[in-house]
């Protein structure tokens, strides 16, 4: 009888057992399933972490390659690669939920793509100006360039012009002569017997010259270097003239002769010069002698 209820009690013992290791098994096989579910969730998450990663890394070196071409939305497209910046450093802190980041980047894109439309025609538009202001630099060169050659060219006429506009002095001449109680003029080549000197000369035509009243200093200068006549001084600027009279000349633009006496006593014996000056410039001379 005893036997019996020892097996019984057994026979529960091994019951309860059996239904504990059933349950630790159901139980086993459950918290397995969850922590697999876990891992995948886990895996899945990070993968996702990844790609939003990825995106934003291909945003941030789009942003820097444009703003690397220096245009005139550099400091926009500065921003804009600031706040991917940003979204990276967020997102790399964070191990929950990407919907949120997810959501921004897709933004992000859009604006992204938005702004390279604008930065690409804003370059287009730079290309074109550029050419342009290359094209208006070489037109301007090429204009300073002529510019320069009729300069130079005016220069030169206006030179030619003014060269061409001085008068002429031709066939200055001088002669020694002995004055007659008859009045008559003759010859002499003797110092001793000249009483007066005949200086002459001729005021060539020039059409372009500018005609009106115009003053001949004539300067004579004995073999003694005295200057003879009037012995006057003139000043020209920095210059001083002694001479010996002046020729004052109407000057039409057509040939003049012009002669004037200068009266002396004791001339001296030797070479004479004669010079004849249009203001401070020397415009004829000549020489003569008297023995």
């Amino acid at each position: 009888m005893e036997n019996q209820k020892n097996n019984q009690s057994l026979k529960a013992v091994i019951a309860v057992l059996a239904i504990l290791l059933v349950g630790s098994l159901v139980y086993i096989f459950k918290m397995s399933s969850e922590v697999e579910s876990v891992q995948s969730e886990v895996v899945k998450v990070g993968s996702e972490k990844e790609s939003v990663m990825k995106d934003l890394q291909d945003l941030k070196a789009t942003y820097d390659a444009a703003i690397a071409e220096n245009t005139s939305m550099s400091e926009e497209l500065i921003q804009e690669r600031d706040k991917v910046v940003n979204l990276m450093d967020e997102l790399k802190r964070t191990n929950g939920d990407l919907s949120k980041y997810k959501s921004q980047v897709r933004s992000m894109q859009t604006h992204m793509n938005e702004l390279m439309k604008e930065n690409e025609g804003l370059k287009k538009q730079n290309v074109t100006l550029t050419n342009q202001r290359d094209s208006t630099v070489v037109v301007l060169g090429q204009a300073q360039k002529f510019n320069e050659v009729l300069v130079g060219q005016n220069e030169e006429l206006a030179k030619t012009v003014d060269k061409g506009s001085k008068l002429s002095i031709l066939n200055l001449q001088t002669a020694a002569y002995k004055l007659k109680n008859s009045g008559k003029e003759v010859a002499t080549d003797k110092a001793s017997r000249a009483d007066v000197l005949k200086i002459s000369f001729t005021i060539a035509e020039n059409s372009i010259a500018k005609s009106g009243d115009k003053d001949y200093y004539v300067q004579v200068i004995d073999s003694k270097n005295n200057v003879l006549g009037e012995a006057k001084s003139i000043t020209f600027g920095s210059k001083e003239l002694l001479y010996s009279f002046v020729s004052s000349v109407k000057y039409e633009n057509k040939t003049v002769q012009v002669s004037q006496d200068l009266a002396g006593k004791d001339f001296a014996k030797g070479m004479y010069s004669v010079n004849v000056f249009d203001k401070d410039q020397l415009v004829s001379s000549t020489n003569f002698s008297l023995k």
